[in-house]
């Protein structure tokens, strides 16, 4: 049933009232009938507040509720709210005032205009637990993307036994938007855009939604590029799990994984990650440990690529892959020849929703039969 948000008239100072409160139940008083009472009253506790429901009567004639509370060590009920609006079906009120370690106890009435009160013998009880959030998320580690921003962080606060989730913050200034929430150690910023730089801090939840402190902020910048291209597993995301080397800058490699034309499609199982390569390619059966895809003028002393395609043993079979090594491929192109390409991986994780990716960076030689590596659009 719909739950909805409801007005408050009231909800400042308590009133205490006696133990047993007395509501009138005869229809002949002063004041007209009893109004219906509130059915299916209960009660739940999430995230340091408790939230009261109940029904309408099927002969509710838009009649105010009246909201009690107290503590189960205490004597007296105390008059906490009057919600004068219920959208749906189902009328809700937010207890914000309450403690941790501690049992409520809720009964809710009906009053009409006349101050005529339905009898409120349905009393509900929830227990507020402590608040011990799970700990704060790891420093979040950000790949830069065309378009896009890949965050990763590890898995530390998971050490909670009742740990549920992770809430993705954008930091604008001293200010908090919510991305999103995810129950992965990954989350892929789509709304990035080229030449900005963005801030992200991560928190995380437990099951009652208690929450923890934000972890330390880490920028990025996408960039567009042919570095930082994704694909996704196969059976997680069919439509982009394939890729093709493209000799056209324009021309999206990223294809559906059941395309002909694909060069190779992603696919993950209980074992690994996995390239599978397409009809129309062939796959070097091991990667090469690599620092970079391309180690170019002014790169680091220690730098290691892949600057020449091997030119035999070449294989079909699906190859098991690792990060930060460079895998080579032997396809047919868009001209029918044959061409040399790599993918050098920089990342296997899990998006917001849990599917898996792979990010890599790759380079694809133009001229055909030309294992040279290093002339070619990417890298």
């Amino acid at each position: 049933m719909k739950r909805a948000i409801v007005g408050l008239l009231m909800a400042g100072a308590l009133a205490a009232c006696n133990d047993n409160i007395l509501f009138v139940d005869d229809p002949g008083v002063i004041g007209g009938e009893v109004p219906a009472a509130p059915r299916a009253v209960a009660v739940t506790y999430y995230g340091g507040s408790v939230q009261v429901t109940w029904e309408l009567a099927p002969d509710w004639n838009g009649e105010a509720f009246r909201v009690y509370s107290r503590r189960v060590s205490d004597t007296n009920w105390f008059f906490i709210a009057e919600v004068t609006s219920c959208a749906g079906d189902v009328c809700l009120y937010e207890d914000l005032n309450v403690v941790e370690d501690v049992t409520y106890e809720y009964l809710v009435s009906a009053v009409n205009d006349a101050g005529v009160e339905t009898d409120a013998i349905a009393v509900v009880s929830v227990y507020v637990p402590i608040f011990s959030p799970p700990a704060v998320p790891d420093l979040p580690f950000v790949v830069a993307l065309d378009n896009a921003n890949y965050l990763t962080w590890g898995a530390a606060s998971r050490g909670a036994s009742d740990f549920s989730h992770y809430k993705v913050y954008l930091d604008d200034g001293g200010e908090s938007l919510l991305l999103g929430e995810t129950d992965s150690e990954g989350f892929l910023d789509l709304l990035a855009a080229n030449g900005v730089t963005y801030g992200y801090f991560v928190t995380a939840v437990d099951a009652d939604g208690h929450e923890s402190g934000g972890s330390a902020i880490m920028e990025g910048t996408p960039r567009p590029d042919f570095t930082g291209e994704w694909v996704y597993d196969f059976a997680d995301v069919p439509t982009s799990s394939g890729f093709r080397f493209s000799e056209d800058e324009s021309v999206l490699p990223i294809v559906d994984g059941t395309d002909p034309g694909r060069h190779f499609r992603l696919e993950t199982d209980a074992n690994g990650w996995w390239l599978v390569p397409g009809p129309d390619a062939e796959i070097y059966p091991t990667g090469f440990q690599t620092t970079a895809l391309k180690c170019g003028v002014g790169a680091d002393a220690g730098c290691t690529d892949l600057t020449s395609a091997p030119l035999s043993g070449y294989a079909t079979q699906d190859v098991q892959v690792s990060t930060q090594e460079s895998y080579v491929f032997r396809v047919v192109g868009d001209d029918q020849l044959i061409h040399y390409g790599v993918i050098r991986i920089d990342l296997l994780g899990f998006d917001q929703n849990d599917d898996a990716l792979m990010i890599f960076d790759w380079a694809y030689q133009l001229q055909p039969g030309n294992p040279n590596l290093v002339p070619g659009v990417g890298g």
